[in-house]
């Protein structure tokens, strides 16, 4: 597994623990923003694939 397959893997991770929040997807943004590395935020914004969860992918689009 390489690093970007491991943050699309934590970035769903983060998604589903987070999926019963009243607003799962800024919850989500709103815990990588605030404790991802800034380089591991730029790679997953620039991921260009269909592996997100619905929930990871609006995520990552609000962190744009």
């Amino acid at each position: 597994m390489n690093s970007l397959d491991r943050l699309v893997l934590m970035a769903n991770q983060i998604a589903t623990n987070l999926a019963t929040d009243h607003d799962p997807a800024g919850a989500t943004a709103r815990h990588i923003a605030r404790y991802w590395d800034p380089r591991m935020r730029e790679m997953i914004k620039a991921y260009v694939g269909s592996s997100l969860t619905p929930i990871a992918a609006e995520a990552i689009a609000q962190l744009t």
